[in-house]
Formats: C-alpha cells, structure tokens, sequence
C-alpha cells in the first residue's frame, strides 16, 4: 500500500469517525425532554433570579410600599412563598399546607427562607410522576391538570417578582440580570 493510499484511508476513517461523534452529539442534544426535567430547571433558575432580586433590596427597603394600597417588599416576597408552597403542597404533595401568618423577617431570614420554599416545591415535583401531570385536580377556577398547576407556580412567581424589579428601579435600584433557561 502506498503512502496515498495510506493517507486516503486514515483521511477517510478520521471523516467517518468525525461524522459518528458528530451524530452520537447530535442524538444526545435532540432527544426530548421531560416535561418536569424542564420545568425542575426553570424552577431552579427562576429562585436564583428571585434570590439576586432579594439581595439587591438593602434590607432598610425591605418595608417599602410603591403606594398605600400595594403590598411592601417583603409582604410580596410572603406571597410568593406562600403561593408556592399551598400549590406545592396541595398538588404535589400529600402534606397538608398550613397557612403561616406574615412576620417581619431580616434579609438574610428571608433569603433562606426563600430558597427553603423554593427547594420543598421542588422535592415535591421531583417525587410526582411524570404520568401523573395529566390528572385533573380541583381548583377554585376550575377543573385544571397538574401540568396546568405547574405552569400556574412559575406564572405567579414570574408576576410577583416582575412587580419586585419595578420596586428595585423605583429606588434606583439596578435589578440583577435576568435568569431564563
């Protein structure tokens, strides 16, 4: 065999080990994912961008109201939590919610608390079937599916926490950069 001929085939066994790697990657990268896999990850990525939003609030702001009639900082931040957590519990979870009273806490109080509550929604999806997410569950606005009350945690907390980051520019404040995927 001669040296081109040599050089041909390795050219050619490295071409079709290329296009093989390529392909195995390519498979990896389209095979779909789960419904909750995605969510679970956008759940994790919407409490780091809730948490920046937090920490950027200096905690002598943590009262402040945009106008008489709207909640403070904090009061919205109970809100979210307290949403997360009765929709965790009560349809992913067989632990009954129980309604916790609003209480002053400190920055670092509710940062943990915070990421606490996110954490305990996440074991709860985590532990729910996939198979299951198509089940319809009563809701006080109807009869809706738990992929339904899925989408209904990530909306309420993406809608309070947009009413935060107003609350940041109202202080001047420059919001953290935004966490999507």
């Amino acid at each position: 065999m001669t040296k081109l001929m040599r050089s041909i085939l390795l050219y050619l066994f490295l071409c079709a080990s290329l296009a093989t790697t390529y392909s195995q990657n390519m498979n990896q990268k389209n095979k779909p994912i789960s419904v909750k896999t995605a969510w679970l990850e956008k759940w994790e990525n919407s409490k780091l961008y809730l948490l920046g939003i937090a920490e950027a609030m200096p905690e002598d702001s943590y009262s402040f109201k945009p106008t008489e009639r709207q909640m403070s900082f904090q009061e919205q931040l109970f809100h979210i939590q307290q949403n997360m957590l009765w929709l965790g519990a009560t349809y992913f979870s067989e632990e009954p919610y129980v309604k916790e009273p609003f209480k002053i806490l400190t920055k670092e109080q509710w940062l943990e608390s915070l990421a606490e509550s996110f954490d305990a929604v996440s074991k709860q999806v985590q532990a729910t079937s996939e198979s299951t997410l198509s089940e319809t569950v009563d809701f006080f606005a109807g009869p809706k599916n738990k992929l339904q009350m899925l989408q209904l945690l990530q909306d309420h907390v993406t809608h309070h926490r947009g009413q935060l980051i107003v609350y940041l520019n109202m202080k001047e404040i420059t919001p953290p950069r935004y966490v999507g995927w």
